[in-house]
């Protein structure tokens, strides 16, 4: 009882302080600015480290898909197959946004280290599995982490390289990830055919490995302030919930959708709803509750982030849908093996991968990015116009030509429009908006596959279905439509009806799939044209930042040299006694 009223007056003391508490909680929010525009060499080395990151992302979607058959094979799985690819599509897309704020909290080193290790456990264990359960998940786990390999490396390249320079060196990277999509496909049915589907998962683990260590290594990037305590508070946790949840909520009833039910069934449309309802209560928690915004909305202000944002949802859905349904068609259609439609496709990669540099050299030497914009949609709509009169019958030649030029065209939008969109926004908020366009990208990218996947398997249903053919043999040949070109053909279809679903069905399909890029790549034009504005790439600060940059790492060489230096003295000292040799007695 003594010591009850000396209780009262602290806690009073408390509650006046409160708003001082509340004070330093604010002062907490502030984020560290990261930019170090480092010298030219030193950008090289870290660029090394930061394309072998681009490169393994990519390798692993493409293998993993080149070698999904096997797979299926391996498990007697089906359709169930389908969601080794989808599980980790989810989660690469949806954790995209959240690792643009842990490398604002955390920093980019540990942001980038962290993505990477959980990428090589994910397949590590993915390569283990002995049920196709146990595949989905474990590819869900390395999808987590390849959502902030994809989104870090041009944070990074962001914080380190001048804007006007910015698209150069991101085309260059871009350029690496334009190698792995041309030899990925090869290389998964290399493997696949001769070797065992557990290395789809296992081969870019040594390339993950090294990358991870050279990112630790050599990213020179400054120390984020702030305890670890104060860092976790900062994370918007309900954020990250509502975008987990409106993610997948959204994207499982288009993977289901006319596949394993129909578009009308409540199991489709409850979802979607749910998912749509979700995304705008994310929204609202955004602007009202949330301390430190996964997606601040105020970036939504400038015409261009909206504008880049469009063009970006249409590129993934374009590119995805071409890298993927036009090797499904020289297989289908032309009827090559795996790995020489994979070898067939690389006119459209390649086609990406010179667009990509040469956009970027351009903006660095003129400063110019909007024309660039403009004229790659143009021609990416006009290519994908012109892709639709494919049918087995079109010329080779032609297919290339068109190939090529729908990988300009979509290529070159790729590092101009990143340019744009930083541009547009303040360094603080760098991050923010180019994890939102990646994770808008790879969004179109995940919705482009069963969009596609409805359109072509509805054009098949419905030639199958004028042949009365029944439903379970229907269900099996949308399943793999490569079968109507086996000989002979099964199910008791004669080779004249499978010519029928294949000129009427999976053609039609194939046909409808690019009559829908073709408009989305005009609206992306469109889009860009209206809302896309020009910015000038000179920040008043970058000369000073690059000097501040070359300050510190004159230190740090000086420094490192001296350590050495005394090293070097205290070990002279301590075996001094020893290095002089013993003196002769004089007589």
């Amino acid at each position: 009882m003594a010591d009850y009223p000396s209780w009262r007056p602290v806690k009073r003391v408390t509650a006046k302080i409160s708003p001082c508490l509340l004070m330093e909680r604010s002062s907490q929010l502030e984020l560290t600015d990261q930019t170090n525009l480092l010298p030219r060499r030193q950008i090289i080395t870290v660029m090394l480290a930061l394309s072998l990151c681009n490169l393994v992302t990519t390798l692993d979607q493409v293998v993993v898909s080149a070698s999904l058959s096997t797979v299926a094979s391996a498990f007697n799985a089906g359709s169930v197959s389908a969601w080794v690819p989808a599980a980790y599509l989810m989660t690469s897309t949806a954790f995209q946004p959240l690792y643009g704020r842990l490398s604002d909290i955390f920093g980019r080193k540990a942001a980038i280290a962290l993505a990477m290790g959980i990428y090589i456990v994910g397949n590590l264990i993915a390569g283990f599995s002995q049920s196709i359960i146990q595949l989905i998940v474990f590819r869900a786990i390395a999808g987590v982490g390849d959502g902030g390999a994809t989104s870090m490396v041009q944070i990074v390249v962001s914080d380190i390289v001048s804007l006007r320079d910015r698209g150069k060196f991101i085309g260059y990277a871009a350029g690496v990830t334009a190698a792995g999509y041309a030899v990925g496909p090869i290389i998964g049915g290399a493997l696949a055919q001769h070797v065992s589907w557990r290395w789809a998962f296992w081969i870019t683990l040594p390339v993950a490995f090294l990358a991870a260590v050279g990112v630790v290594f050599l990213l020179p990037l400054k120390p984020v302030q702030g305890s670890i305590r104060s860092k976790l508070l900062m994370i918007d946790y309900i954020g990250v919930g509502l975008t987990l949840a409106g993610c997948t909520m959204i994207m499982l009833p288009l993977i289901w959708g006319g596949v394993e039910f129909s578009w009308s069934s409540p199991i489709v449309l409850g979802p979607l709803c749910a998912g749509i309802v979700c995304i705008g209560i994310f929204c609202i928690w955004e602007i009202k509750a949330a301390r430190l915004p996964l997606v601040p909305m105020y970036i939504f202000k400038h015409m261009t982030v909206v504008g880049v944002y469009i063009c970006m949802f249409v590129n993934g859905f374009v590119f995805f849908s071409m890298l993927f349904y036009l090797p499904q068609f020289f297989q289908v259609i032309l009827g090559y093996s795996p790995t020489r439609s994979g070898i067939f496709i690389i006119p459209y990669v390649l086609g990406a991968f010179v667009a990509g540099i040469g956009a970027g050299l351009w903006v660095s030497h003129t400063g110019k990015y909007r024309f660039i914009v403009y004229a790659g949609f143009a021609l990416f709509s006009v290519a994908c116009g012109c892709i639709t009169i494919f049918d087995a019958h079109t010329s080779r030649g032609v297919m290339v030509v068109l190939m090529i030029l729908a990988g300009l065209g979509g290529g070159s939008t790729m590092q101009t429009t990143t340019v744009a969109v930083q541009a547009s926004v303040e360094r603080k908020d760098m991050a923010v908006v180019s994890a939102v366009r990646n994770f808008l990208r790879m969004l179109g990218g995940a919705l482009a596959l069963p969009s596609s996947a409805a359109l072509l398997n509805n054009a098949m249903r419905s030639s199958m279905s004028a042949l009365s053919l029944s439903s379970d043999t229907i269900t099996s040949i949308i399943n793999d439509p490569s079968v109507l070109r086996s000989s002979p053909v099964p199910f008791g279809i004669s080779s004249s009806q499978a010519q029928i679903i294949l000129t009427t069905g999976y053609n039609k399909g194939f046909r409808d799939i690019f009559y829908l890029n073709t408009a989305l790549a005009a609206l992306a034009f469109v889009s860009s044209v209206v809302l896309i504005k020009h910015k000038e790439l000179l920040r008043g600060d970058e000369e000073q930042l690059k000097m501040e940059a070359k300050e510190a790492l004159r230190k740090k060489r000086k420094m490192a040299a001296g350590s050495a230096a005394a090293k070097k003295d205290a070990g002279d000292i301590k075996l001094g006694p020893l290095a002089v040799p013993p003196q002769s007695p004089q007589y």
